[in-house]
């Protein structure tokens, strides 16, 4: 089956790093790309572009803020950011970020997570499933790697595992010694959820709502 699939990430790399693999494995799916910073970031972009391309995938960049500092955003803008960039379609599958992220910190990622699941729970994305990336770094003591407990834990051959360390390294342009390259996951795993419920007791169980959401259902 040729899946539309949406994967919907705060940067530009991260695409790659968590799930390039399965992208690589399922190039007949139609892959939608959706990163919400570094649209100015004019190198940055041009390199998110021509990954997109050699994955055979479509995409599209935001220009959120992304400074060093972090600063929280507004949880509806980040809401309508997505909203805007996604293609108003049916998925077969989102992938996102996890809602603590993948490793210890960065709060785009946990942004972006919570704001896909509050989408998919309001029903204003259509997906018949969502997944979550499953990582983790043991509170940095360690590089970020797959879970094994996680719904899905897939590794990755040789070969395809070098392919998505090629986008990291030679497209990206990423050196060899750089925390990306050497992270690059040789398995991917992903938390699955078949019902938006389910998702938004996640965040509801993990105590990252923002103050005064509460679950529609």
């Amino acid at each position: 089956m040729n899946k539309i699939v949406a994967i919907i990430v705060a940067h530009p790399d991260d695409e790659t790093l968590w799930a390039g693999g399965i992208m690589l494995q399922h190039p007949t799916w139609h892959w939608y790309v959706i990163c919400l910073c570094r649209k100015s970031d004019q190198e940055r972009a041009n390199r998110f572009y021509r990954v997109l391309k050699t994955l055979n995938a479509k995409g599209v960049m935001g220009d959120l803020d992304d400074g060093p500092t972090q600063t929280p955003l507004n949880p509806k803008l980040v809401e309508q950011t997505i909203l805007r960039l996604l293609p108003p379609l049916h998925f077969n599958l989102v992938i996102t970020h996890n809602p603590t992220g993948e490793y210890t910190k960065h709060i785009r990622h946990e942004e972006t997570s919570k704001a896909v699941i509050n989408l998919w729970q309001e029903q204003k994305i259509h997906t018949k499933e969502l997944w979550t990336f499953a990582y983790e770094d043991g509170h940095k003591t360690y590089l970020p790697k797959a879970m094994e407990t996680a719904t899905s834990y897939r590794q990755l051959t040789y070969l395809i595992w070098q392919q998505k360390y090629a986008l990291i390294t030679k497209i990206y342009g990423l050196e060899k010694t750089s925390w990306e390259a050497q992270t690059t996951p040789r398995a991917e795993a992903f938390w699955a959820f078949h019902d938006a419920r389910d998702a938004y007791k996640w965040l509801e169980n993990k105590g990252i709502l923002s103050s005064g959401q509460t679950s529609a259902g």
